[in-house]
């Protein structure tokens, strides 16, 4: 015993003199960070999403990227004032050739964060892992069809696996009786509108010099102005006229919290990648998913059974191995671009 406390102590004061230790503790920090807003955001917007009382969810969705449009306005004045401080590519979103090159992908930004946050007002939050479960399954298709990239047999394998836990979890949710067909509709159109978003995104990011947090504000100041004729063909402006909780400070206290967690997932996001990698990212997501609908079930007092349970470990399985695989073909296809090139026998 008085062995392995001297080894601990031994490699704790190894980490502490080379620094890892505080490294560690960073990525650590980090990592806890992007579970906590990404956990909170969802059930906050289940919260908002589901009130029955207030069915305006394309309003919800507005004003979200409304408060972000005011966070990036906030930023970039502040680095005009503090530059030291506080950095913010300079661009406007009303520029014609912003315009012209970015809206495209604003549109498929709002197609993406309607269909998500709609899925989420109609199903709960333990199954919303697996009814969004499909983006990795059709990020495969669309890599094929849009740009002509081949996936491997090991991760089509995986991305069978996913599909499987897909449909072992509708069927469940349909068993126990708490299936929504809108749920699971708006489910798969977030998935698909995910996977063509990212795809996108890449050629979009140089006409605004591959800076995120630019492109960022673009989307959520088109998506204020798209979002509007949705308001109002959805009737959600009488809705919120005779809604009492619209005078409410808890109402809009909860909205602005959720604007904010909103603006704060994508910088956790882009934060934890930085510190860490993209697979340890996206083991740190499936993982976070599977603590979230543990929780979900645990607050909302929902019961399921074995088989439903399966269903998540499939889907996570699948998710995992199929970042896993990826990551391994990236690896070796950067040591064969990187690797010298063998001389030539003389003849």
């Amino acid at each position: 015993m008085c062995t392995m406390v001297n080894n601990f102590w031994t490699t704790v004061t190894a980490m502490v003199s080379h620094g890892l230790l505080g490294k560690y503790i960073h990525i650590t920090c980090v990592v806890a960070l992007y579970w906590v807003v990404s956990i909170t955001t969802v059930f906050i917007n289940k919260t908002l999403l589901s009130d029955n009382e207030l069915d305006a969810p394309f309003f919800v969705i507005w004003y979200q990227c409304l408060t972000s449009v005011f966070i990036c306005l906030s930023l970039k004045n502040f680095s005009r004032i503090f530059p030291e401080l506080v950095s913010f590519p300079e661009g406007s979103p009303f520029d014609k050739d912003v315009i012209k090159k970015v809206l495209p992908l604003s549109l498929i930004f709002v197609c993406m964060i309607g269909s998500n946050n709609l899925c989420l007002k109609y199903v709960g939050v333990a199954f919303y892992f697996v009814g969004r479960s499909l983006t990795t399954v059709f990020n495969v298709i669309l890599t094929f069809i849009v740009l002509r990239q081949r996936t491997s047999y090991q991760c089509i394998t995986y991305c069978c696996i996913i599909v499987s836990g897909f449909w072992l979890g509708v069927s469940e949710e349909h068993d126990i009786g708490s299936f929504s067909f809108l749920g699971t509709f708006f489910g798969v159109m977030g998935s698909l509108s995910l996977a063509f978003y990212s795809i996108h995104t890449k050629t979009v990011l140089p006409s605004v010099n591959n800076h995120i947090w630019l492109l960022s504000y673009y989307n959520n100041t088109y998506a204020c102005f798209i979002f509007i004729p949705l308001i109002i063909l959805n009737e959600e402006i009488g809705t919120l006229m005779n809604s009492e909780k619209l005078f409410t400070v808890q109402f809009w206290s909860i909205m602005t919290a959720g604007g904010l967690c909103g603006f704060a997932i994508g910088y956790v996001t882009s934060l934890q990648i930085k510190v860490t990698s993209p697979l340890t990212h996206n083991i740190s997501g499936t993982a976070k998913a599977c603590v979230q609908t543990v929780l979900a079930t645990y607050w909302y007092q929902e019961s399921k059974p074995w088989m439903w349970w399966l269903s998540n470990w499939i889907v996570l399985f699948g998710s995992a191995g199929y970042t896993s695989a990826k990551q391994k073909e990236m690896q070796e296809k950067f040591k064969q671009e990187k690797s010298p090139l063998k001389p030539m026998n003389n003849v």
